[in-house]
């Protein structure tokens, strides 16, 4: 990684100047073990961060309501609520799989806060059948322990300032990682990093917020390029152990090595994190409030980007139904929390009612069979391409055309601009809805609709506040 310049050395000391008042960050990391059935949680390890807490002191509770966990961490003796964050699990993925009904598995987790001046409770709380959340675990942490871990090895590579607009505290902290990337091609990270960010501020509304937030690059060095791809027998090593085929899906993206993640990660400001992998293959993966990959070299890099930090960012569903995907489809239709899908049990009360124009008819009506014809070919001709192992340029072309039949066929629709209740989304045909026709959430377009950019509004209030420098 470069040497940081003078104006580098001036942003950092600019994110620093609001530290000098912040707490230490507190990191609790865990084993969550289980199967389709039966979840496990164990207390890992406690670690002192060696950064200062980069959020805001007075946002210390979340009132998004997202995610299928939330951490509480509550003051032992008081019992006064300190902090909370919704968040979502590579483990809650995986058990959705066919694999969890036949198999146990453990995965790393961590939570992390701004140190407390006395001992506390973590409590870790999960949605029941209700959508409501309860606990289903709770840790005594006293961070002041003689086994808490206060020291760690340097920093395996600095961090790179790519957008700082303030003091973090006041801020939106994203982190920028890149993982598969040799010495060489370091620069080619920063420019990348730096491209991929300037792409995200031109989508609305993270172009109207730009000034809310900070954005920051870091890359450890691998040996040779690129992440592993096992469905193509290509394996590499690499510092954040990412990988495409994660369950049994050739073009989703994640790590499952939690530890490493965060290791790395400490030494930089952030409160979200987007992992760039040196491929050229489609892929990527999100994961409300951990993280969110995306292939660089790719020819949809900047859709990749922006969509799967969508997930990561504002615990947005995937609105798209007609892919393959590694879930199986539950059981009922119960109300999603994602807030942009419905299942629409009431009409009368949807979950995006302000948008919603009087005599919208809900369902809404779309071209979902012409929709539905179409695809079923198009995903016939893009597994043939995976098969034969076909260059990415022609998948890249199929996508760019299949985007533009659908733009043609949305664009005649009636309802092609309306806010209704559009059914198909959520990896589901019948049962779950969508607010508008086409989103960036739904196809490989470039905007998000109305819902989804409210509901990544509410997440940058909850972490900046417009205005402040």
């Amino acid at each position: 990684m470069r040497a940081f310049s003078l104006a580098g050395l001036a942003c950092l000391a600019c994110a620093g100047t609001a530290f000098a008042a912040q707490p230490a960050t507190v990191r609790v990391d865990y084993l969550h073990s289980g199967n389709a059935l039966s979840e496990h949680y164990a207390l890992d390890r406690v670690v002192i961060e060696p950064l200062p807490w980069p959020g805001d002191m007075t946002r210390t509770l979340d009132d998004t309501d997202r995610g299928i966990n939330k951490v509480e961490v509550v003051d032992a003796k008081t019992g006064k609520l300190l902090y909370s964050r919704g968040y979502s699990t590579v483990f809650g993925e995986w058990k959705t799989t066919d694999e969890a009904s036949r198999a146990t598995r453990a995965f790393g987790e961590s939570v992390r806060f701004p140190k407390p001046d006395a001992p506390v409770k973590v409590r870790i709380l999960k949605r029941d059948e209700r959508n409501q959340f309860s606990i289903v675990w709770t840790a005594d942490v006293d961070t002041d322990a003689l086994d808490v871990v206060r020291k760690q090895p340097p920093a395996p590579a600095r961090p790179i300032p790519i957008r700082v607009s303030g003091p973090s505290p006041q801020k939106v902290d994203l982190l920028i990682l890149g993982d598969g990337y040799t010495r060489a091609e370091l620069k080619k990270f920063e420019q990348t990093a730096k491209r991929l960010a300037d792409y995200l501020f031109t989508v609305s509304p993270f172009k109207e917020r730009a000034q809310d937030f900070n954005v920051w690059g870091l890359a450890v060095p691998t040996e040779e390029p690129g992440v592993s791809r096992p469905s193509t027998n290509t394996h590499h090593a690499s510092a954040l152990n990412t990988r495409y085929d994660i369950f049994g899906s050739e073009r989703y993206v994640l790590t499952t090595d939690n530890r490493a993640l965060r290791d790395i990660a400490q030494h930089a400001p952030y409160e979200f994190i987007e992992i760039l992998v040196n491929n050229d293959t489609y892929g990527g993966g999100g994961i409300y409030g951990q993280f969110s990959t995306a292939a660089a070299n790719n020819d949809w890099a900047n859709y990749l980007f922006v969509h799967e930090f969508g997930h990561h960012f504002a615990g947005l569903a995937d609105e798209y139904y007609t892919s393959p995907v590694a879930y199986q489809a539950s059981a009922g239709r119960p109300e999603p929390w994602e807030p942009n899908v419905t299942a629409l049990h009431d009409p009368a009360n949807v979950k995006w009612r302000h948008f919603v124009k009087p005599g919208t008819p809900l369902p809404t009506p779309w071209p979902k069979d012409a929709y539905e014809a179409h695809s079923r070919e198009y995903q016939k001709v893009r597994a043939q391409l995976r098969e034969d192992n076909r260059p990415e340029a022609e998948m890249s072309k199929l996508f760019a055309e299949d985007l533009a039949w659908t733009g043609r066929l949305f664009s005649q629709a009636p309802h092609a601009k309306t806010v209704g209740a559009f059914e198909g989304a959520n990896y589901e045909a019948k049962g779950y809805y969508r607010s508008q026709q086409q989103c960036l959430m739904f196809d490989r377009s470039e905007a998000f609709c109305a819902v989804c950019a409210e509901a990544v509004g509410q997440t940058i209030d909850l972490y900046s506040r417009p205005g402040r420098k």
